[in-house]
């Protein structure tokens, strides 16, 4: 959403990007064309690439933090794929659009139905899915119904942070969180399941007061919209059949990246036979791929020079209530300050690796805890990004406010959540 100090304006109705370019109009050339969030990518895996070159980072261990991150940057280069070929055949419009036709004019209704797609889209495809293509969606059925798109753009981005705790799918810190307490999906979300259910209802209770209710939105009732048909059926059930198998796959104990790459070879295949053209190298999350590469080269680099001791005093070793918490709120607080991904990996590497709990409430604080900044976390980004297009605004000041307040109540909640449930 582009934050604006100045105030709100109405939203512009425009064509969303797409994931892999810059928004119609961008200067020619592929330089041209590369927009801030690509240079941070290219930056980031510079300096990582200047570390090992230089012996900052010792050989031993780049190749072992690459060992970590490939099944890793599988997952997300297929998945993306899976995300935006879905999106492509309009599963995600049609969806939309069926529940507010469901609501039947009522903002309460119209109200839940969203925040229902927006967790079920993070919980299953992942945090970045719903930044990436579910902004679009909601911003265009905004203009569809001729309501405010800014509670619809709020839905999307707080959720897509405090509703990636349940699956190790959800969100890429759940994926490493996972493997160091060596937890499947089905036990994983044994052990998260009621810390969401907490994370989701604050996040509902922040959302209406401070951007659903009458006050905020300006009107009662909307109306509801024309039913809409796919433009390709096949594509549409192929796509939509690929989602559940990928689902599937993942809570039946199927590896995270064969399961998205199974999925995203049926869509794919789809695509080849139904509509080739639309299957170019633009699909490939390159700038996903080499940050997430860049980073944990920076990080592990950073982390030998000072930054784990930095953390771990924060932290603490403490296996129970207070040590809980200190990673909690370590977590949101440094995920506001650098980012939520670097926050998880240096609160990892220095908690005692039998506190299972204590690094739980890091995942926690890293996960509910970025809201109060655009940059807290790689999902809020891409989010600002895809939302400036359409030139809707939110007023900075209240974008972190309301942001700071849900943050320290999710966090609190969630984590004492987890304690109970320990």
């Amino acid at each position: 959403m582009g934050i604006d100090p100045d105030g709100p304006s109405p939203a512009a109705s425009h064509s969303p990007p797409t994931s892999s370019g810059g928004p119609p109009g961008s200067r020619p050339g592929w330089l041209g064309r590369l927009g801030v969030l690509d240079w941070i990518s290219i930056g980031l895996l510079a300096v990582g690439l200047i570390c090992l070159l230089t012996g900052l980072l010792p050989v031993p261990e780049a190749d072992d933090t690459m060992t970590r991150i490939m099944p890793i940057l599988l997952f997300l280069g297929t998945i993306v794929i899976v995300a935006e070929l879905t999106a492509t055949a309009g599963v995600f419009d049609v969806i939309a659009g069926r529940l507010a036709s469901v609501a039947r004019g009522s903002y309460l209704a119209l109200f839940l139905l969203c925040v229902l797609f927006a967790s079920v889209t993070t919980i299953a495809l992942n945090l970045d899915t719903t930044a990436v293509l579910l902004t679009p969606v909601m911003l265009a059925l905004a203009v569809r119904l001729g309501i405010p798109a800014v509670p619809l753009a709020m839905t999307t981005v707080w959720l897509a942070n405090t509703a990636s705790l349940l699956l190790p799918v959800s969100n890429l810190t759940n994926i490493l969180a996972a493997n160091r307490v060596r937890l499947e999906p089905v036990p994983f979300a044994g052990r998260m399941w009621l810390p969401q259910l907490v994370a989701i209802a604050v996040t509902m209770a922040a959302l209406w007061f401070w951007y659903w209710r009458r006050g905020q939105r300006g009107a009662d009732r909307f109306e509801p919209p024309a039913p809409q048909a796919p433009a390709d059926l096949v594509l549409y059930r192929t796509a939509f059949a690929a989602c559940l198998l990928f689902v599937a796959g993942i809570l039946l104990g199927v590896e995270i990246g064969l399961a998205s790459a199974i999925a995203a070879g049926i869509v794919i295949v789809g695509f080849a036979v139904r509509a080739r053209e639309r299957l170019t190298l633009a699909l490939v999350p390159w700038r996903l791929l080499i940050f997430v590469t860049g980073l944990f080269l920076v990080l592990r680099t950073v982390g030998r020079y000072g930054l784990n001791d930095l953390v771990g005093a924060l932290i603490g070793t403490d296996p129970g209530t207070t040590g809980a918490f200190r990673a909690g709120a370590t977590g949101a607080v440094l995920s506001n300050v650098v980012n939520n991904l670097p926050a998880y990996v240096a609160g990892e590497a220095v908690v005692p690796f039998a506190n299972h709990t204590q690094l739980l409430a890091l995942l926690i604080g890293t996960n509910v805890g970025p809201l109060a900044t655009p940059w807290a976390s790689l999902a809020t980004l891409i989010w600002y990004e895809r939302c400036a297009a359409y030139g809707v605004r939110v007023p900075l000041g209240k974008f972190m406010a309301t942001g700071l307040v849900l943050a320290i109540c999710c966090t609190a909640a969630t984590v004492g959540t987890l304690l109970l449930v320990s």
